[in-house]
């Protein structure tokens, strides 16, 4: 298994709604804000942190896809953090896909399981940019099998 990346996203009270519990649309953007931090942030044992540090400047990510599994119900807790785990559970020609695991607690099992697919696109060519063996090595690194989600209705 590859690394994880693995951080904290603090709960605001604009997150719960009339119900008393998170909002699925908040959660999602917890989700949101941990890709960025995974992306962007993820410590890289050197001077140039994130897993896109070496996509080249114009390309652009796209979300492709979103699969969201809700396993529990998540309720606002004053000054405790939502606990996110986020790692690269597929390589592809232009694409990869996130897996996650949401928890609103250390010792918890996720709230959430999910899993996004992400594209990279040339908006100058038009065209998904195909990864580099450079970008691709580094997403290589935080591969690990992809996040177990429930089996589809009808499946």
């Amino acid at each position: 298994m590859g690394q994880v990346f693995e951080c904290e996203i603090q709960a605001r009270l604009r997150d719960v709604n009339l119900g008393g519990h998170v909002d699925n649309v908040e959660a999602l953007r917890v989700l949101d804000e941990a890709r960025l931090l995974f992306f962007r942030f993820a410590p890289l044992g050197d001077d140039r942190p994130g897993l896109f540090r070496d996509v080249p400047p114009g390309i652009v990510e796209l979300v492709g896809s979103q699969r969201v599994d809700y396993d529990a119900e998540m309720r606002f807790v004053a000054y405790q953090p939502f606990l996110v785990r986020m790692w690269v559970g597929h390589v592809g020609r232009s694409s990869l896909a996130t897996s996650c695991e949401l928890r609103v607690a250390p010792d918890s099992p996720p709230a959430i399981t999910a899993e996004t697919s992400v594209v990279f696109w040339d908006p100058t060519a038009g065209t998904s940019w195909p990864i580099s063996d450079t970008v691709r090595e580094t997403l290589t690194a935080w591969s690990a099998p992809p996040v177990a989600l429930r089996e589809r209705p009808g499946s």
